[in-house]
């Protein structure tokens, strides 16, 4: 009995699974938003026109490793149906599990140095023990030295037989032209809000979970297209409060305020009232609202606002009573004042520090304001007083009296040329030397 009881508190451990991980899809069909990758990949499974090396790109959370796991199980699948793993044999449930020994993933951000991809050359050269392919997924492959990456381009251009790679990475601008040239690449892109509100459906249903779908949907917003983080923040709410989650209850974890103080902020952003503008921003900060996250809610108004001016009312997900409203105010502001409004709050939300309520009401003033001109007023300036020159008696200067001015002393120049020596004058010591012929 205790044994059993040992193995039954194991498998509930090992159960316990955070919803990423237990929710991961298992085939190419479960992917969610990545219809051009996965129909691709099938096509080639189905054709066994498979490549020796792809290269995944993408944002977080948008199933690239996923996609490198279901692959892995594909090709080495032994029962294989239609380019889908059939997730019953062997191979499949031990890479499922993650301890297939044919499948090796990589973390290229703590294994990047030119050591690890001498060693990874070193093991590629020994055949797979059970599956027909030995796969390497090597995530976060831009993290690669460039002494390692250069290491693995004879290996990735030319692998045996029974090697195939996957490279997965966030960054590919980063990755080496010469890598990028040796593999398929394929672009994931960020999930639409539908798909995932559709998947996040699924798993409240398998986890029986009452959530509505408008909490659904603020969920799928805040992910910003990324499927795992949305599953993170759905988990969270389940842990805080419980199977049974209210639309206020997912506003208050996600930070949104949903103040209609943020609809008349921007109302009279389109009359130009300041007076009020700066009062309602005074009202929501003596109420303590997150300023941040009041900010967001304002642009994210303002930006309905110019695509309805703009005649793109259908990419705005909102009732139908809300979106009426929108139209009537729409139409009483040109679309240079909000496209204005939009940017200089949006410039706001960027360098906001979320305390002081400054940049809101300067971003309310400038609004307010006609093109082309500043914030604050010039005040004229004063014309100065000329000063006056103070009168000072000026002395009449005396000419000195002309003097007679000395004869200057001739002064003698020094002969630089070779005089002729000129004989002493004779005196009575030394009478003069007669000359020949005298």
């Amino acid at each position: 009995m205790a044994k059993r009881r040992v193995k039954v508190e194991k498998s509930e451990k090992m159960g316990a699974q955070v919803y990423y991980r237990k929710w991961r899809p298992q085939t190419l069909a479960e992917v969610v938003g990545q219809d051009h990758v996965t129909q691709t990949l099938r096509n080639a499974l189905k054709t066994g026109r498979v490549a020796h090396a792809y290269l995944f790109c993408g944002p977080r959370g948008t199933g690239k490793t996923s996609t490198g796991r279901i692959l892995a199980k594909a090709v080495n699948c032994l029962k294989g149906g239609k380019g889908e793993p059939c997730n019953a044999c062997a191979i499949c449930q031990a890479i499922t599990e993650g301890h297939a020994i044919d499948m090796v993933e990589i973390d290229a951000a703590s294994n990047r140095g030119i050591d690890e991809i001498r060693e990874l050359r070193e093991r590629v050269r020994y055949a797979p023990s059970m599956a027909k392919y030995k796969v390497y997924i090597i995530d976060e492959v831009h993290m690669l030295t460039e002494p390692a990456a250069n290491a693995l381009l004879k290996t990735l251009e030319e692998p045996p037989p029974h090697v195939m790679f996957v490279l997965a990475t966030t960054e590919p601008h980063k990755v080496p032209l010469t890598i990028l040239s040796r593999c398929q690449r394929f672009d994931f892109k960020r999930i639409p809000q539908d798909a995932m509100v559709t998947r996040l459906a699924g798993i409240c249903a398998g986890e029986d979970l009452h959530i509505e779908d408008s909490s659904l949907k603020l969920i799928a917003r805040s992910a910003t297209g990324s499927m795992r983080d949305a599953e993170n923040l759905l988990e969270q709410l389940v842990a805080y409060y419980g199977t049974d989650i209210k639309l206020d209850q997912v506003q208050a974890m996600l930070g949104i305020t949903g103040d209609v103080r943020a609809q008349e902020l921007a109302r009279h952003i389109v009359d130009k009232d300041i007076a009020a503008g700066l009062q309602t921003i005074n009202s929501v900060t003596q109420d303590g609202l997150d300023l941040r996250q009041f900010n967001r809610e304002l642009v994210e108004y303002l930006r309905g606002l110019l695509l309805i001016k703009a005649g793109a009312a259908a990419a705005i997900d909102l009732p139908p009573e809300a979106l009426s409203e929108m139209k009537g105010l729409a139409e009483t502001a040109p679309m240079s004042q909000l496209s204005k409004a939009a940017r200089l709050f949006r410039q706001v939300e960027l360098e906001f520090d979320g305390f002081s309520p400054l940049p809101l009401e300067l971003a309310m003033v400038e609004c307010a304001l006609p093109e082309g001109k500043p914030a604050m007023p010039a005040t004229p300036a004063t014309p100065a007083t000329p000063i006056k020159a103070k009168k000072t008696e000026v002395e009449p200067v005396t000419t000195p009296a002309p003097t007679e001015e000395k004869p200057a002393t001739p002064i003698k120049a020094k002969n630089t040329d070779a005089d002729p020596v000129c004989a002493p004058a004779p005196t009575e010591e030394h009478p003069a030397t007669p000359a020949p012929g005298e």
